[in-house]
């Protein structure tokens, strides 16, 4: 039933765009580590980049666990599962990385995704993730659910911090900085976000 693709178009991109949740998986390369499981949301923040990369936008959170992984070996799937429509599930699997404000091709990066306001948001990075193995199989299994709504309180509760506020919160946090694992997660003080 599965089949393996060499890009992400046509059908595929359709597909994971219309998507409002997707999930990335994450692991360290200590056969003890952690592995991180998380579900993305917020429409307007994942894009498709081109037929072999798609990235999203890393908002605010209590821990930092996808992108000490990504610095520490890259290794990401991401998944999109079709809870209404034809019985659907989309892997990428691939290598990660994390771009933070204060790299040079941010600014070029956030421009690619014109549908969402990130400042309420406490952006922290983009992910941008190169496509090895792109796959589909039957979501047989997957129950039908309908999608009501956005949830505002992510904007809600981050749209009242600064960049201090919003350091001093990912400081106050114990595996932000550091991973569950004591991997590096994310460098702190936050550089100022781009005018």
């Amino acid at each position: 039933m599965g089949k393996t693709y060499e890009r992400i178009d046509g059908r595929l991109r359709t597909f994971i765009e219309a998507q409002p949740l997707f999930f990335t998986a994450t692991a360290p390369l200590s056969a003890d580590g952690t592995v991180n499981l998380s579900p993305k949301g917020l429409k307007g923040s994942f894009v498709v980049l081109d037929e072999r990369a798609v990235a999203y936008l890393d908002f605010a959170g209590s821990h930092a666990e996808t992108i000490a992984h990504l610095r520490e070996n890259g290794r990401i799937t991401l998944m999109w599962c079709a809870f209404q429509g034809p019985p659907t599930i989309v892997r990428v699997h691939g290598t990660g990385e994390p771009v933070f404000r204060d790299d040079p091709r941010f600014a070029g990066l956030l421009a690619r995704f014109p549908d969402i306001d990130p400042a309420p948001h406490g952006l922290r990075a983009i992910i941008v993730v190169r496509a090895e193995h792109i796959r589909d199989s039957c979501g047989y299994a997957v129950p039908f659910m309908a999608y009501e709504e956005e949830r505002d309180l992510h904007g809600r509760r981050f749209a009242r911090e600064d960049d201090d506020s919003l350091s001093a919160y990912f400081s106050s946090k114990e595996h932000i900085a550091t991973s569950m694992d004591g991997l590096p997660g994310l460098p702190l003080p936050l550089p100022p976000s781009s005018p």
